[in-house]
C-alpha cells in the first residue's frame, strides 16, 4: 500500500513536470504572434497652399501738411475744430493784426516821406543844380520804405492762416491768446488728406530678400508691380475692406534696426482710416507644388521637427524635417521627405524607430484636414 502512494505520487510529479514545460515554451510562441499594431498612414503629395504672415502697420494719409504761422503774434480766432474736413484755403486760424496795421501805417508814411524826397530832387537834378548823386542816394531810400512796407503787409497777410490742402483737421495744438512763432516746435495742427492712406510696415533682411526672390520681374519696379494684394487688419481685429498694394520700399537695410521699410497704398473710400491708426498687414506667400505634411504627424526632439516614415518590412524610421513655412495645420516641407515617401499620421506618441506596424491606407485629403474642436471656451 505504501508503495503504491510512492509510485502515485512520483507519477504526479512528472505529469506536473511536463505540463509546466509545456505552457512554458507556449508563451513565447503565443507572443511572437502578436500581430503590429494598426496605424494610419499617407502616401505624401505636393500641393500648391498659401500663407500667411502678419506684420505690424501705421497708418498715414497720403498727404500731411503741419500748418504753421508764417509771422509771430497772438491768436485772435480759430476758425475750426479737430476732425473737421476743409478745403484747400479756408480759413483755419487769425491773428491779432493791431499792431501790424500800426507798423504798416508807420511804414506808408515813410514810403510817402520818401517819395516827396525823390520827386522835390528831380527838378533840380535836371538843372544841374544839386548833383545826380544825392537823387540817386533819395531813390535808394524809397526803395528800401517800399520794401518794408511790403514786408508789413506781407506778414498781415500771413496773420490770417489758411489750409493748405483738403483734408481732415488733427489736433489744435495752440487756441486763442496765445503767443506762436515760426519757430515753434509744434505746429499749429497738421491737415491729412485721407482718400487713400498709406501703411508703413518693415521686413527684416531676410524677409526682404524673400519677397524679391518671390516675386516676378527684372528689376526692383516689376517685382512690386508683381507683388500680391495684401490684407490689412484692424486694430479690433477685423479686414479692412479694401485691399492694398505696395507702393515702394526705402531700398536700404537700416543698419540700427536691419529692417527696410515698406509702404503699401489703401484705398479710403469711406474714411475707416486715418491719419495715426494702427494695425497689422498680412502679407499672403504662395508655396506652388509643395510638400505637405499635417502638424499633428510631427513631433518634437532636441529642437528639431521630425516625422515617421514607412520603411521596409512595414517598419517605422524617423526623419528630420526642414521645414519653409507654416499654413494652418500644415507644415511646408523643404526637406526630409519626398513624394515617394509614406508617413504616420497619427498616434506617433506610441511610436518608437525601426517598430513594426500594421499600415492602414489613408487618403491624403483626409489626413491633412485639420481636427475638429470639440469644446471651447
Amino acid at each position: 500500500m505504501k508503495h503504491n502512494k510512492i509510485v502515485m505520487f512520483l507519477a504526479l510529479s512528472i505529469f506536473l513536470v511536463i505540463v509546466s514545460c509545456g505552457n512554458a515554451e507556449q508563451k513565447p510562441a503565443a507572443a511572437a504572434a502578436t500581430p503590429p499594431a494598426p496605424f494610419p498612414v499617407t502616401q505624401v503629395q505636393s500641393k500648391t497652399v498659401t500663407g500667411f504672415t502678419d506684420y505690424p502697420a501705421t497708418i498715414e494719409g497720403i498727404v500731411n501738411s503741419d500748418v504753421r504761422a508764417k509771422t509771430s503774434g497772438y491768436i485772435e480766432k480759430v476758425y475750426v475744430d479737430e476732425g473737421q474736413k476743409v478745403r484747400k484755403g479756408q480759413m483755419l486760424f487769425k491773428l491779432e493784426t493791431q499792431s501790424l496795421s500800426q507798423d504798416a501805417g508807420a511804414a506808408r508814411a515813410r514810403v510817402n516821406v520818401a517819395q516827396v524826397e525823390v520827386d522835390k530832387l528831380v527838378p533840380l537834378v535836371e538843372k544841374n543844380i544839386i548833383s545826380a548823386v544825392q537823387l540817386e542816394t533819395a531813390k535808394a531810400n524809397l526803395a528800401q520804405a517800399k520794401a518794408n512796407l511790403s514786408g508789413v503787409s506781407a506778414n498781415i497777410g500771413y496773420a490770417t492762416i489758411k489750409s493748405p490742402i483738403d483734408g481732415y483737421v488733427g489736433s489744435i495744438n495752440f487756441r486763442e491768446g496765445a503767443l506762436i512763432s515760426p519757430s515753434d516746435a509744434r505746429p499749429l495742427t497738421s491737415v491729412s488728406q485721407i482718400d487713400q492712406v498709406y501703411a508703413f510696415f518693415s521686413f527684416n533682411e531676410a524677409q526682404y530678400i524673400d519677397h524679391l526672390q518671390r516675386s516676378k520681374g527684372q528689376n526692383k519696379a516689376e517685382r512690386i508691380k508683381n507683388a500680391p494684394d495684401l490684407t490689412l487688419i484692424l486694430a479690433n481685429g477685423k479686414e479692412y475692406s479694401e485691399k492694398g498694394r505696395i507702393q515702394t520700399s526705402t531700398g536700404q537695410i537700416n543698419q540700427n534696426t536691419g529692417t527696410i521699410q515698406i509702404r503699401a497704398a489703401f484705398d479710403n473710400p469711406n474714411e475707416i482710416l486715418t491719419n495715426g491708426n494702427s494695425g497689422k498687414i498680412r502679407f499672403p506667400i504662395e508655396y506652388k507644388d509643395a510638400i505637405v505634411v499635417p502638424q499633428t504627424a510631427t513631433f518634437e526632439q532636441q529642437g528639431n521637427i521630425m516625422i515617421f516614415k514607412l520603411g521596409e518590412d512595414n517598419k517605422v524610421v524617423t526623419s528630420i524635417l526642414k521645414v519653409q513655412g507654416r499654413v494652418d495645420n500644415l507644415y511646408v516641407v523643404e526637406s526630409g521627405i519626398d513624394a515617394n515617401d509614406k508617413i504616420i499620421i497619427s498616434g506617433i506618441g506610441k511610436l518608437r524607430n525601426g517598430m513594426a506596424i500594421s499600415p492602414q491606407d489613408t487618403s491624403f485629403e483626409e489626413a491633412i484636414k485639420p481636427v475638429a474642436t470639440l469644446f471651447r471656451n
